[in-house]
């Protein structure tokens, strides 16, 4: 089973960019977020001609939103609130007996002191939680994925030392999803799969008119498996070519292979 994360940046907007994804990087499952719009907008017809006719989604009206789509049927969806909000930021369903995770943490806004900035504040308060949620009942067969809006290690990022202040890869970020893949019972597939030195990235910023050429990048979407399955992991990949697509997500599909 092959499973994709994409940070879509509107569905509606980027439908015909799906349709290339679907096509080059061939999945089962995609987990699409920051999908933009309501449910009733939601272009669930349109995205079952693509040949995934099985989806799970939640949406509300400009931000936010996830969504799981699927060639295999999808059972038992579930979604949580966290951090006391009410916004959709999570979906879960069962494919192939696998019960995978679709997650759009916050991104924390622009200054990383919580006394300041709220939204930095909700940030690490939702990674707390889940974090807590995943320790209390150890996953087995399960998949996370997402834009989890951190970059955890140094290789995640074009320069360690000038990003250390910059929200998205400041040490309490870093070292509180490192916690959460820790104590959840993760392991980092993609980091897993390419190694320890291996320079990942998943998203370059539109502030850059070459991103190519600049290469500043961050790895923010990451795709954990649970323990238990680790071992399964028979491939990955980070679709990097999306980024230079036109009218782009600034974020770009990433996949594993589960045997």
């Amino acid at each position: 089973m092959k499973i994709t994360s994409w940070n879509i940046n509107s569905v509606r907007l980027r439908l015909p960019l799906l349709e290339q994804v679907i096509r080059k990087v061939d999945c089962d499952v995609i987990c699409l977020q920051e999908t933009k719009c309501q449910d009733t907008d939601y272009p669930e017809q349109a995205i079952a001609d693509l040949g995934y006719g099985y989806q799970a989604y939640r949406g509300e009206k400009s931000y936010n939103g996830v969504a799981i789509i699927s060639r295999i049927p999808l059972d038992d969806i579930q979604f949580e609130y966290w951090a006391g909000k009410e916004d959709c930021r999570h979906i879960s369903a069962v494919a192939n007996g696998v019960r995978i995770h679709n997650f759009y943490i916050p991104a924390g806004g622009d200054e990383p002191n919580r006394e300041i900035n709220p939204k930095f504040g909700h940030k690490l308060d939702f990674v707390d939680e889940v974090t807590s949620y995943f320790a209390k009942q150890k996953p087995q067969k399960s998949v996370m994925v997402g834009d989890l809006n951190i970059a955890p290690l140094a290789e995640d990022v074009w320069s360690t030392k000038q990003l250390k202040n910059v929200v998205s890869h400041t040490d309490i970020e870093r070292e509180n999803l490192l916690q959460l893949i820790e104590k959840g019972g993760w392991t980092d597939a993609m980091r897993s799969y390419f190694g320890p030195d291996e320079i990942l990235y998943s998203w370059w910023s539109y502030r850059a008119r070459d991103y190519l050429a600049s290469n500043r990048g961050r790895r923010l979407d990451h795709i954990f498996v649970s323990n238990d399955i680790a071992s399964n992991v028979s491939g990955a990949e980070i679709f990097s070519e999306a980024r230079g697509w036109e009218k782009p997500s600034d974020h770009v599909p990433i996949s594993i292979t589960l045997d």
